[in-house]
């Protein structure tokens, strides 16, 4: 049996909160998350700031990041499938985008001393 990967989430952001309590209900027990407000600090993940600024998804060694790891998380529950559309060639760099911008401006509100 290999270790579950981990979802590193900032516990501290309503939207977040909402789509992990979703998330919780329907994962496989292959899936951790990590709300990084309880996290200690460890040599082995990116500092604080960086996990708060978007989604990280720990897969042993490798790392996911932003949109991506969102629409890796959400393949560990049945419902997986209806996310991929958002890897499409045509849809990813929109959707890209409207992450980043959304997880830019959700981290300087939330946190405008580490802007």
């Amino acid at each position: 049996m290999t270790e579950p990967d981990i979802l590193y989430y900032d516990g501290g952001c309503p939207l977040c909160r909402r789509e992990m309590s979703h998330l919780a209900r329907m994962k496989s027990d292959q899936l951790i998350l990590q709300d990084i407000h309880d996290l200690e600090p460890d040599a082995n993940t990116p500092d604080r700031t960086t996990l708060l600024k978007s989604l990280h998804l720990r897969r042993g060694d490798s790392w996911t990041v932003g949109l991506d790891a969102n629409i890796a998380a959400w393949q560990y529950t049945q419902i997986g499938v209806f996310w991929r559309w958002l890897s499409w060639p045509i849809v990813k760099p929109v959707a890209n985008w409207l992450y980043r911008h959304w997880a830019e401006r959700r981290f300087a509100k939330r946190y405008p001393t580490h802007g």
